[in-house]
């Protein structure tokens, strides 16, 4: 396959996201413990599952999925930003959070808003600390941006995607990043990718894109007419409708592929 650009993921391709926050779950809760004699990892699930929930039913969700942020980002996004939509949401989210959080213990007989408060501050807090890339893309991404322009396509709230961005250290290896939330819609729209390709120079069909996701990256890499190539790092059965073009389980296998 002959590029002149590549187009690549952030969250769960270059850089763990919801095993991330998951980790970030359990360790918020871990004083439940002492505090209350409760399983951390119960009320860790409990958590998630209220937030799902809250973040569902919430009148902002229709622009969240647009742009594609999750309801465990909303647990610890500023949402800073210009759009007008994005603008509504520092005003929610302390609620959304806190009440998440309240359910969570409520799930399992404790009554304490003040200590969900604790508890969804130190969720912020522990979900910072992770941001590492994986260990293929670490070893990559250096070879790859010496040999081809690098875009970095991301759906997500701008203040968290560019806090990764910067904490996971990947920004000076793209010449291109395009945020879904700074676009006001994300993938699989094909405008993220066109944004991309016109900021490289690159007409889609000289492009690819590699993602792990099957609907906004693999589903948004044919709309937009580039090469879709599907990370799926846990070997996951191919849906009957999704249709990469190429099945890759580690990016160390991109070079053979591309250069």
């Amino acid at each position: 396959m002959h590029l002149h650009a590549l187009l690549l993921d952030l969250d769960d391709t270059l850089i763990p996201d919801e095993s991330a926050s998951e980790a970030a779950f359990r360790a918020a809760c871990a004083p439940v413990a002492d505090r209350y004699g409760l399983d951390p990892a119960a009320v860790a699930h409990s958590a998630g599952a209220c937030a799902r929930r809250l973040w569902h039913a919430s009148d902002h969700i229709d622009y969240c999925q647009s742009i594609g942020i999750s309801s465990w980002e909303g647990l610890w996004a500023d949402f800073t930003g210009d759009a007008p939509e994005l603008q509504r949401l520092p005003a929610w989210a302390p609620a959304y959070r806190r009440e998440a959080w309240t359910h969570a213990l409520a799930r399992h007989g404790v009554h304490d808003p003040e200590y969900a408060v604790v508890l969804a501050d130190r969720f912020r807090h522990e979900r910072r600390q992770r941001n590492a890339l994986f260990p293929d893309a670490a070893q990559l991404l250096p070879e790859l941006s010496q040999r081809l322009p690098l875009a970095l396509v991301t759906n997500g709230a701008p203040d968290l995607q560019h806090f990764k961005i910067d904490a996971s250290g990947v920004r000076p290896y793209f010449q291109s990043i395009v945020v879904s939330g700074e676009l006001g819609i994300g993938k699989p729209h094909p405008a993220p990718m066109q944004r991309a390709l016109q900021q490289l120079n690159c007409q889609p069909a000289h492009a690819a894109m590699v993602g792990n996701n099957l609907t906004s990256d693999i589903a948004g890499a044919q709309n937009t007419g580039v090469h879709a190539i599907w990370l799926n790092r846990d070997g996951s059965r191919t849906p009957g409708n999704a249709h990469p073009d190429i099945i890759i389980p580690s990016l160390s296998e991109l070079p053979d592929l591309i250069l």
